[in-house]
This record gives C-alpha cells, structure tokens and sequence, in this order.
C-alpha cells in the first residue's frame, strides 16, 4: 500500500518520455499543451497509482487519458494501448 505522504517523483526523462510518446502516437500538434500527472488514489475501485495525461488544445478543448501505472514505470506499448482502444 502506498502511504498517504510517499511524495517520491517520477524523473524528468519519465515525463519527457512520456510526453513524446502521446505526442507522437496521438500525432498532437506543437500548439496543444501536454501535461503528465501522477495521482495516489485511496478510494474504492481505483487503481493505487494512476498517471493522467491531459492535452489542451489550442481550441480550449481538453483531452484526457489515464494508465494506471507511475510515470517511471510507462512503456511504449501502454500509450499505444490507449490509441487501440480508442479505435
């Protein structure tokens, strides 16, 4: 179980990572914000750990994915994951 006040954070070559991945699976253009989260969750039927990506589009629009995994522990395949099923 993870405590309340584990505060360890991902690296930054995780979140850079992390974002050309989405970047480039999800072909998003240089004028759309990306932002990785990583979120402890203690309530019932969520995962422990959950990374929330979100894009913010020029349009004022927001897109959201979420892996249940840390930002560290992100592979390739669990990004295209999230494309497969959306399609």
């Amino acid at each position: 179980m993870i405590s309340l006040f584990d505060r360890s954070k991902p690296s930054r070559e995780s979140i850079k990572r992390v974002k050309e991945a989405v970047s480039d699976c999800f072909r998003i253009p240089e004028t759309t914000t990306l932002a990785v989260a990583e979120l402890n969750c203690h309530e019932p039927d969520c995962p422990p750990v959950e990374t929330v990506i979100t894009a913010h589009k020029e349009d004022g629009t927001i897109e959201t994915w979420r892996i249940a995994k840390r930002i560290d522990d992100i592979e390739a395949r669990d990004i295209l994951a999230l494309r497969d099923a959306l399609e």
